[in-house]
């Protein structure tokens, strides 16, 4: 059941950053959020929060799927891919990333606690 639950939480915080619902996103993160971005910046609850009730973020489309569910106790780790069509200060912030998102397990179900976006794609230039 955990994993199905964790699944519909994924679909639900999809759409939510999809529609800029603050309020939604808001009450699906844990205490003590943290998002570390695809080019290592990170990002407290109030700070990604902000980027929305600003008008800075906008989420146009963000695909969460092929995702690996692995429950720990009152921990899970889900990893997938984040597949975004997106613009941040009105530069387009298109991307597809190998996402984790760590979760916790409260009396009043599971929450984000964290996120991690690593960009997919070919090796950086600098690789050999």
């Amino acid at each position: 059941m955990d994993a199905a639950e964790i699944a519909e939480l994924g679909k639900r915080w999809a759409a939510a950053e999809v529609a800029g619902d603050t309020d939604t996103l808001g009450a699906m993160v844990a205490e003590g959020f943290r998002l570390v971005g695809p080019l290592g910046f990170v990002l407290d609850r109030e700070q990604w929060l902000g980027r929305y009730r600003s008008g800075a973020l906008e989420t146009l489309r963000l695909d969460w799927r092929d995702v690996d569910v692995r429950v720990h106790g009152d921990t899970a780790i889900a990893i997938g891919v984040h597949d975004q069509e997106a613009t941040h200060q009105g530069n387009r912030v298109d991307g597809t990333f190998r996402a984790t998102h760590v979760l916790v397990r409260g009396d009043d179900g599971w929450r984000i606690a964290g996120m991690h976006l690593s960009p997919m794609g070919a090796p950086p230039s600098f690789a050999r």
